[in-house]
């Protein structure tokens, strides 16, 4: 028997564990540590998820305790099971795991992948913020207008309690109240509901999948991150960002997505440099040729935009676009300077708790508020930073009305994005053929 730790960030490493180690009598996974989600740490995964080898479920440690915890259980693998870093960054938890004794292991997409019964389509991407959201929702609305029952399956956002949220299924914004959904969880989930498209997402993504087969005719998978998909896909749609080109060859494992893609999206191309849509379009060409590419714009669209005009602007943007995703900017300031704000504050010295330390663990930021809200108390921080900042209006970058679920004393303008193809090919033909 192996004994094994699963580093993660609640979502790769659960599903992992599920369809990898759960009930397999040559492993025990000893412990999970997490990182990138603040208090994931310090909680377990349930025994009533994690099977009859684990009657009282696995411990979840912060990743600071990771090599203290390879010697302490006498670890023989730590496997890795996040998205979205560097590969230097990879490299190094490897270097650190080996130099406490263990093996580093990286699962891969055959043994991590399940079946459907159903066709399945996947957008992914080769870093978070590219552009995955608009892109899901275009495929979804072109199989329903074709009159195929949709049914999305979002990667995991497991934040609350896991057993509760073995499988969420969201067809209206009851579901989110009911769920108790964080701000991330409405970013995905509240635009598919607002079209009329079920979303399924949750902890044990084999248990999820034979529910959402009973009621759709194709499924789309919804990826996170940059991660690659939990279930074996008849169509890889993968997105890839010019604004940080170079990127697809150099991520993890966005740069597996970039190798495995059927369709290339190249989006944000009217706000790309050509240098940098060049180089995207060099590395397509040498290192998946085959594939098709679809040329893409992410227009924005700003409900009485002119209120913006020579104000005192607060922008806030999507947060794990921000975050982990290294963006400076997102659809909020692009609207700010398109309307021609006046002054677009910089919120970090009204950072409140969770909020101020968010902008310590993430230097680049300064002229944007990332909309982090992965529980309430961190949603209240949110709103009192919002509601210290004097200013004459909070532009939204996020795709959620956050008005839903935070209070603030100022006017807020919500910011929309879509996808837009440039000539031939589009999501429509890709389908056809299809």
């Amino acid at each position: 028997m192996r004994k094994v730790i699963i580093m993660g960030a609640a979502g790769r490493d659960f599903h992992n564990f599920n369809v990898y180690f759960r009930d397999n009598p040559g492993y025990r996974v000893v412990a999970f540590t997490a990182t990138q989600i603040p208090d994931i740490e310090g909680r377990k995964y349930p025994a009533a998820l994690a099977g009859k080898l684990y009657p009282k479920g696995i411990p979840i440690y912060s990743e600071t305790e990771l090599t203290d915890l390879i010697k302490e259980h006498k670890v023989d693998e730590v496997h890795f099971a996040y998205s979205d870093v560097p590969h230097d960054y990879v490299m190094h938890k490897a270097s650190e795991v080996m130099g406490a004794g263990a093996s580093f292991v990286l699962l891969g997409p055959d043994d991590t992948m399940i079946k459907s019964r159903r066709p399945v389509i996947s957008v992914c991407a080769i870093r978070t913020g590219s552009g995955k959201s608009q892109t899901t929702r275009k495929v979804a609305l072109t199989l329903k207008a074709k009159g195929r029952r949709v049914v999305v399956i979002r990667h995991p956002m497991p934040y609350g309690d896991l057993e509760e949220q073995k499988v969420q299924r969201f067809a209206t914004y009851d579901d989110l109240d009911r769920h108790e959904c964080t701000i991330e969880e409405r970013e995905e989930y509240e635009p598919h509901i607002d079209n009329g498209i079920i979303v399924y997402a949750g902890v044990d993504y084999g248990a999820i999948l034979k529910q959402a087969e009973k009621e759709a005719d194709v499924i789309i998978w919804d990826g996170g991150n940059n991660d690659f998909p939990f279930y074996k896909s008849d169509l890889e749609i993968v997105v890839v960002d010019p604004h940080r080109a170079g990127h697809e060859l150099s991520y993890h494992p966005g740069e597996t997505n970039f190798r495995r893609a059927d369709v290339y999206v190249v989006n944000k191309m009217d706000t790309a440099e050509p240098e940098k849509i060049q180089l995207v379009m060099d590395n397509i060409k040498k290192i998946n040729p085959r594939a098709k590419v679809i040329k893409a714009n992410s227009p924005i669209f700003v409900e009485d935009g002119s209120q913006i005009k020579g104000k005192k602007v607060l922008v806030i943007e999507d947060g794990p676009t921000l975050t982990h995703g290294g963006m400076r900017f997102g659809a909020g300031i692009v609207a700010a300077q398109q309307y021609q704000a006046g002054e677009i504050i910089d919120p970090r010295p009204y950072a409140v708790g969770s909020i101020k330390k968010t902008f310590e663990k993430y230097g680049h930021l300064d002229k944007v508020l990332p909309a982090m809200g992965y529980g309430e108390k961190q949603m209240r921080e949110l709103a009192s930073t919002i509601s210290k900042i004097d200013c004459d209006l909070v532009i939204s970058g996020t795709p959620i009305d956050l008005n839903r679920v935070i209070k603030v004393n100022k006017p807020m303008l919500r910011v929309h994005y879509e996808l837009e193809e440039i000539g031939q090919p589009t999501i429509k033909s890709v389908l056809k053929e299809f």
